[in-house]
């Protein structure tokens, strides 16, 4: 088994275009996808999956998504389990300081007894989780829910952060991501940095402006983290031309941006609002343009005009060439993204059609190691599993293999380059994993006909004569799992 370790530089010959569009594109193969009905208009597999505007969305209205909550309620119940969780631990430590009676032993096992405050943060994030898992299951071929991948890790949020980014983060991806997914970047970006998740996970309810009467009544200042990841990891890139005086200036027209807490004064608990008492006044300029005095609107117009900066299409286009092609992806291939990224004002679902028709897609080998995450996913497509199985598992070894689910090590959200998973503990993880999957399938195939069901007729000699001597199905279906025509896209 240890062989199944091995991830051999993969062939340079131009890959089979079904496992391009399986692998490079979409999710993996499931039981029963045709190969050869795939192969023969790969393409038109793929953009089949565009032509509904509704595709990304995951509808908290359908009966198996009854545990989903939007943001704000998510928030509040997360603010009022913080409640119950402090008098919980003022009710203890006051119970601390009074002696119990000697002979009051039934006082004392009642309040040993008394159990804890559930964490509502950790029910949230599994029904989240949940519905997360059984779109993926359920997507053919996968393709938008990998565009929706992208973004969410683009644009991402920590549920490490604390317990009411644990119980948005979810409904952040809902609420912010899907609907635009195939919309366009200006309006996915504005819904973004609108959203309480993002606003609490990069500290923006501390950022106050200096000259606001907030700011003067209270001493405090500006927070420029917002502003500078927006700047930096968001739009534009890191050394696209902007200066720190341009972190700071925006980080001032965005002040007043912030989450209602609990005490409702702002507004609803738990949703967005502007809080004109904390707005730095004032005209403010960003990359040389000068920003009069608007209020929520002249964040609102900067964010307009950067999302259409040359250097916000050439970054994005850098990233998804990275993420669908390879680590170090062609010139050509970015400048054509970018390209139409400016020429179509951001429109997302036309710089998807046009990643699928760049050649540039078809004849690059599959050298990209898929991450945890599309690991995870394609190994449970592979296995039949189907919606409605709990996520648990799933998670666990998400967590193991170094990529929580919506808990990135930092605002620039997981590595996209393949060295970041190419550890000889990950690949040892990976296999492990395999056998796990592979001892809890329910039904197993012959292992030479799933090798052709899931990964068609692209298989190296090395891969098919490992199979075909497994001393059971269940190693088969473990090696199958394990190998590098799996493993990459």
């Amino acid at each position: 088994m240890e062989a199944g370790l091995a991830l051999p530089a993969s062939n340079a010959t131009p890959p089979d275009p079904a496992l391009v569009a399986l692998h490079r594109f979409g999710l993996g193969a499931r039981p029963g996808d045709d190969f050869g009905k795939i192969a023969a208009d790969p393409r038109g597999y793929l953009k089949a999956e565009l032509g509904r505007q509704d595709i990304a969305l995951i509808s908290p209205d359908d009966p198996k998504n009854a545990g989903l909550l939007d943001s704000t309620a998510a928030i509040q119940a997360s603010m009022a389990a913080a409640m119950e969780r402090k008098a919980a631990r003022d009710e203890k430590a006051a119970a601390a300081m009074q002696p119990m009676a000697a002979d009051d032993p039934a006082g004392m096992a009642v309040a040993k007894a008394k159990p804890a405050v559930p964490r509502v943060e950790a029910d949230i994030y599994r029904h989240e989780a949940q519905a997360r898992f059984d779109k993926a299951l359920a997507a053919t071929p996968g393709f938008v829910e990998r565009l929706v991948g992208f973004w969410s890790n683009h644009f991402c949020v920590s549920v490490a952060k604390a317990p009411v980014v644990r119980a948005s983060a979810g409904a952040f991806e809902r609420e912010a991501i899907r609907p635009f997914v195939l919309g366009r970047f200006a309006d996915m970006l504005l819904a973004v940095e609108h959203h309480p998740a993002m606003l609490f996970y990069l500290d923006n309810q501390q950022s106050i402006g200096p000259d606001s009467r907030a700011g003067k009544r209270r001493g405090r200042g500006l927070n420029e983290n917002l502003a500078r990841e927006i700047l930096e990891l968001h739009t534009l890139g890191v050394g696209s031309g902007y200066a720190q005086a341009d972190v700071t200036s925006f980080a001032g027209m965005l002040t007043g941006w912030t989450m209602a807490g609990r005490e409702g004064r702002l507004g609803e608990p738990g949703s967005f609002v502007f809080n004109a008492n904390a707005h730095q006044p004032g005209k403010a300029m960003l990359l040389g343009k000068t920003y009069p005095d608007g209020g929520m609107g002249q964040a609102e117009a900067a964010l307009n005009d950067i999302a259409r900066h040359t250097a916000t299409a050439r970054h994005i286009a850098t990233k998804l060439a990275r993420h669908f092609i390879a680590d170090d992806p062609p010139p050509a291939a970015i400048a054509r993204l970018a390209t139409v990224f400016t020429r179509t004002d951001g429109d997302l679902r036309s710089i998807a059609l046009t990643l699928i028709d760049m050649p540039e897609a078809w004849s690059t080998p599959l050298t990209k190691l898929r991450s945890p995450l599309d690991y995870v996913v394609a190994l449970r497509r592979a296995v039949g599993a189907t919606a409605g199985n709990e996520p648990q598992r799933s998670l666990r070894w998400l967590n193991v293999l170094g990529e929580p689910l919506w808990q990135p090590p930092g605002p620039n959200g997981f590595s996209d380059q393949m060295d970041a998973w190419t550890s000889a503990e990950g690949l040892k993880t990976r296999l492990d994993i395999a056998w796990q999957a592979a001892r809890q399938a329910v039904e197993i195939g012959d292992p030479d006909e799933m090798l052709s069901s899931l990964i068609g007729t692209s298989v190296s000699a090395e891969t098919r004569q490992a199979i075909s001597r497994a001393e059971s199905k269940q190693q088969g279906l473990a090696l199958l799992l394990m190998a590098p025509e799996f493993q990459r896209r």
